[in-house]
C-alpha cells in the first residue's frame, strides 16, 4: 500500500456487553483519522462467538455510535461493496480462504493435543508454558492418515516465517519480534470454526483496510497477523499489509486497566447521568491525544481538523470522571439556551419533575429558569434537583433534611421573620424589588453577611443550599408561593 492509497480505517468491535469508553475512544480515533485524511471508515461486527455475542449488544453498538455522532462509510445500515459487514454472515468466505491457504502450503493440519505438546516440552527440558512446538509441520501423509484413523480432527495452523517480524508502529515506533519466538498459531478449529486470528486479517484484506488503529492489548497478535497478510498476498487475497497503530490503555482507579464491567466506563451510564455527546467526545479524545499543550476544550470538527495519529501518546491514559464532568460542563454552558432546555426535558420527565406531556405553562417556567441553571450544572441530570422546587406542589414541597438541619436552626428565626416582613410590603413582585427588599432587611438592618443572611431564605424557597439565583427563583415562584414557603419555614424553625 502506497502513500497515495486512500485511507481506509476500520472499527470492528465484538457485540458483547454494553459499549464502554475504551471501545468508543478507539472508534473515535479511527473516525477522526479517516475524516482528517478524507478517507473512509469501515464499521464491521466481529460476531463469530455465539456463546458471548448478542443481538442486544449489537443494537447497543449502533445506538452508541449514533449517539456520540460517529458516522461510517461502510457497514451495518449503510452497506458497501465489501459486505456483508457481520462476520457471522461471512463464514463461507473464511472457509474458501482457509482452503486456498491450505492448498498453497501456508496452513497445515495439526493433530497434537495440548497434553502431547506439554509432554514433548518437558522431555526436551523446556518450559511447558512455551506452548505449541510446531511438531506437526512436517507430518507425512501416512502420519496424518493414522491420526485420522484414531478419530482425531486437525486444527489448521499458520506456518510462521523463519525471520524476525517487525513494523513501524504509528504510535510506538519500531517494534520487532525475533524469529522463532512465536509458535505457529491456530487459524481454524478442529470443528471448522475460524478464529479471530484468521477472520480479522482476512476481512481487513478483502475490505482493503490501509490502517489498523486498535488497543495496545492486541499488540502481541500483530506478528501473527503480519505473517498472515504476507501469506494472503502470496495467494492473491491481499494487496499488502496495513499500517498498525496501537492505542494506549485507558486506565481506571489505581494502576488497573479500566474494566468494561466498571459502571463508570459504561457509555450509557454516562449518558443517563447527563453527559452530552459534545462534552464526552471532547474528553474521550484527550485519552491519549491532545489538541495543544494549553487547550482542553474543542469541538468534534476541530478534533478532525487537528488529529494526527503520530501525536497519540504511547503512555496509558487515565479516565478521570471529575475532569470529564468539568469538560462536559463547559460544553453544556456553550449550548444555545433553547437547545439546553430541550435536552433537559427527558431527564426531568424521568425524575417525575415534569409529566410525559408538559403543559405550556410548565415549559414557559422551564425556559425562564433554564439560563440560570445552565451556568451551574456539569451534567444534565443536575438540573433535576436544581429546578424541582419550581414544579413540585406546595403539599409535597419540603426542604431537604440535610439542608434544613444545616441552615434552619434557631438562628434562622430572626432572618426568616425579617425576610417575610420585608417581602410582604413589596408593591410589585420582581427580581430587582425582591433583591433590594432582602438586602435592606437582612444585610443592612440585621447586619448579617450575605452568606449567613440568604442561606435560610434559599433553603426555605428552594429546599436546597445550592440553587439557581435566589431572587429570580422567587420571581418565578410568585408572591403567594414564595411567602407561603418562607412562613412555613419560619413556623418550623428549630423544631
Amino acid at each position: 500500500m502506497t502513500e497515495t492509497t486512500p485511507v481506509r480505517a476500520r472499527f470492528c468491535p465484538s457485540p458483547t456487553g454494553a459499549p464502554h469508553v475504551g471501545m468508543i475512544r478507539t472508534a473515535l480515533f479511527n473516525w477522526a483519522f479517516a475524516r482528517h485524511h478524507g478517507g473512509s471508515l469501515v464499521f464491521r461486527i466481529e460476531d463469530t462467538d455465539a456463546a458471548r455475542d448478542s443481538e442486544e449488544s449489537y443494537e447497543s453498538l449502533l445506538e452508541a455510535l449514533r449517539w456520540v455522532g460517529l458516522d461510517w462509510d461502510e457497514g451495518p445500515e449503510v452497506g458497501g461493496e465489501h459486505g456483508p459487514y457481520r462476520q457471522s454472515l461471512r463464514r463461507e468466505i473464511y472457509a474458501d480462504v482457509a482452503a486456498k491457504l491450505l492448498a498453497a502450503g501456508e496452513l497445515y493440519e495439526a493433530f497434537s493435543t495440548n497434553e502431547e505438546v506439554e509432554e514433548r516440552r518437558k522431555a526436551a527440558g523446556q518450559d511447558p508454558k512455551l506452548g505449541y512446538d510446531n511438531f506437526d509441520r512436517e507430518l507425512t501423509d501416512e502420519q496424518r492418515a493414522a491420526f485420522r484413523a484414531e478419530g482425531r480432527k486437525p486444527v489448521l495452523r499458520l506456518r510462521m516465517p523463519e525471520h524476525d517480524l517487525g513494523w513501524t508502529d504509528l504510535v510506538r515506533g519500531e517494534i520487532s519480534f525475533p524469529a522463532g519466538t512465536i509458535p505457529d498459531p491456530v487459524l481454524v478449529r478442529n470443528n471448522g470454526e475460524p478464529l479471530y486470528t484468521l477472520t480479522n486479517p482476512v476481512d481487513d484484506a478483502l475490505m482493503k483496510i490501509t490502517h489498523v488503529l486498535r488497543g495496545e492489548d492486541l499488540l502481541p497478535s500483530t506478528p501473527r497477523q503480519i505473517a498472515l497478510y504476507a501469506a494472503l498476498e502470496r495467494i492473491g487475497v491481499a494487496e499488502g499489509t496495513p499500517q498498525f497503530g496501537h492505542l494506549p490503555y485507558v486506565m481506571g482507579e489505581g494502576n488497573k486497566k479500566l474494566s468494561k464491567r466498571d459502571p463508570s466506563s459504561n457509555l450509557f451510564n454516562l449518558r443517563d447521568r447527563g453527559f452530552i455527546k459534545e462534552g464526552l467526545v471532547n474528553y474521550l479524545a484527550l485519552l491519549g491525544w491532545s489538541i495543544a499543550d494549553d487547550r482542553d476544550i474543542f469541538t468534534a470538527a476541530e478534533l478532525v481538523d487537528a488529529f494526527e495519529i503520530g501525536k497519540v501518546s504511547a503512555n496509558p491514559a487515565r479516565f478521570d470522571l471529575k475532569k470529564a464532568e468539568a469538560i462536559n460542563g463547559t460544553h453544556v454552558r456553550a449550548l444555545d439556551v433553547d437547545d439546553f432546555t430541550a435536552r433537559v426535558v427527558p431527564y426531568l420527565q424521568t425524575a417525575g419533575v415534569l409529566p410525559a406531556e408538559p403543559s405550556e405553562s410548565e415549559l414557559t417556567r422551564l425556559r425562564a429558569i433554564a439560563p440560570l441553571v445552565q451556568e451551574r450544572v456539569t451534567v444534565l441530570s443536575d438540573t433535576v434537583d436544581m429546578v424541582r422546587f419550581l414544579f413540585v406542589s406546595e403539599e409535597e414541597f419540603a426542604p431537604e433534611e440535610a439542608a434544613a438541619a444545616k441552615v434552619l436552626g434557631p438562628d434562622a428565626e430572626p432572618v426568616l421573620r425579617a425576610a417575610v416582613e420585608a417581602l410582604e410590603e413589596l408593591s410589585s413582585w420582581d427580581t430587582p424589588g425582591i433583591e433590594e427588599a432582602l438586602k435592606n432587611a437582612l444585610v443592612e438592618k440585621l447586619g448579617l453577611k450575605p452568606r449567613k443572611a440568604f442561606a435560610p431564605v434559599r433553603v426555605g424557597i428552594t429546599g436546597r443550599t445550592v440553587s439557581p439565583p435566589l431572587y429570580e427563583s422567587m420571581e418565578l415562584l410568585g408572591r403567594e408561593v414564595s411567602l407561603g414557603r418562607l412562613r412555613r419555614a419560619l413556623d418550623g424553625v428549630g423544631l
